[in-house]
């Protein structure tokens, strides 16, 4: 083990060895069971590489494309979902223009609650849907971004920070059903404002 670890934490760490998944297995929302290996600890990797979007990283694919994939926007915010998915609906939430999460103006953060509400609310009409779970991961893309994940009623395994490995192993959902589900949510959200776009608009 290197040294140079940035701080206490980093140095006390258990690299190159395996943990056990004991803690896990048996767990209420855990979705394996029996034999299962955790990963060797890999040491930290730094300066850490950039994301998609930062200096020496690859380009923004939200600015590059910005309505790829897009289901639904307004003049300060785009939501892109309704692709075949193995939960009703997987949608993400970026701003038209390209912030970081540190660098948002005050005038598009006061949105953000609400939008976020408005998001998870709209996710709930679709026919099905116990509740919307919604995260930010921030490591793939520099770009601001929300993932929105739709909880099926009654599915009370999927609950917690593993519905994003359920919707992996899920079988997908038919592509018209996912299209409904798109323009559901779309359709929702104009109701206050915005556009359809994309699969929600056809």
């Amino acid at each position: 083990m290197s040294d140079d670890m940035p701080s206490e934490y980093h140095r006390r760490l258990p690299y190159g060895e395996r943990m056990s998944a004991d803690p896990l297995l048996g767990g209420p929302f855990f979705p394996f069971e029996g034999d299962l290996q955790v990963v060797p600890l890999d040491e930290p990797v730094l300066p850490e590489p950039p994301r998609a979007g930062e200096p020496g990283g690859q380009p923004c694919m939200t600015c590059a494309d910005p309505e790829w994939g897009a289901i639904w926007a307004d003049d300060q915010w785009i939501l892109k979902g309704g692709l075949q998915n193995g939960l009703q609906m997987v949608a993400l939430l970026v701003p038209r223009e390209h912030y970081r999460l540190d660098n948002l103006p005050p005038e598009l953060t006061a949105t953000l609650g609400p939008m976020i509400q408005r998001v998870a609310g709209a996710i709930r009409r679709i026919d099905g849907v116990g509740r919307t779970h919604f995260n930010r991961w921030g490591d793939g893309s520099e770009h601001f971004h929300i993932w929105f994940l739709a909880r099926p009623l009654g599915m009370m395994q999927l609950r917690g920070a593993m519905i994003a490995a359920w919707d992996d192993l899920l079988p997908k959902l038919p592509d018209e059903e996912s299209k409904a589900n798109a323009r559901t949510v779309a359709q929702a959200l104009t109701e206050l404002s915005g556009t359809p776009l994309g699969i929600a608009a056809d």
